[in-house]
């Protein structure tokens, strides 16, 4: 089987954004902005980091740690069923057993639960 690109993330995808770390290390870091934080704006995943004086090594930190993230990895695979249809497959099943396999009840005005009807209940969602 041989694989395929499904999508890119380029630099212009990520937002990186620098501060003064805390922490030992003296003079120095109280005065570099060697902390790094990266976000990836369309899933929200956060990688921070400031373990090291090197504002460098905490940058490759810190998208290692973004990269590794759940939010990361769940909007992946997300754009990933997209692309390939898979997303619409599911959506079909879930209309599908929602259709099929969900019973609804609501109370009618004596208290009594009845099964949900759009033609007599439209008003229910509101």
């Amino acid at each position: 089987m041989s694989k395929k690109l499904l999508f890119r993330l380029t630099a212009s995808d990520f937002e990186f954004t620098y501060s003064k770390g805390t922490g030992p290390g003296g003079q120095k870091r109280n005065k570099t902005s060697s902390k790094v934080q990266c976000l990836h704006r369309p899933s929200g995943a956060v990688g921070i980091s400031d373990e090291t004086r090197s504002q460098h090594q905490n940058k490759r930190l810190a998208f290692e740690k973004m990269a590794n993230s759940p939010q990361l990895k769940k909007w992946v695979r997300i754009q990933a069923a997209k692309i390939t249809g898979e997303e619409a497959r599911i959506q079909e099943k879930i209309e599908y057993e929602m259709k099929h396999n969900v019973k609804v009840e609501v109370k009618d005005e004596k208290g009594k639960w009845v099964e949900w009807d759009e033609d007599i209940l439209p008003d229910m969602e509101k």
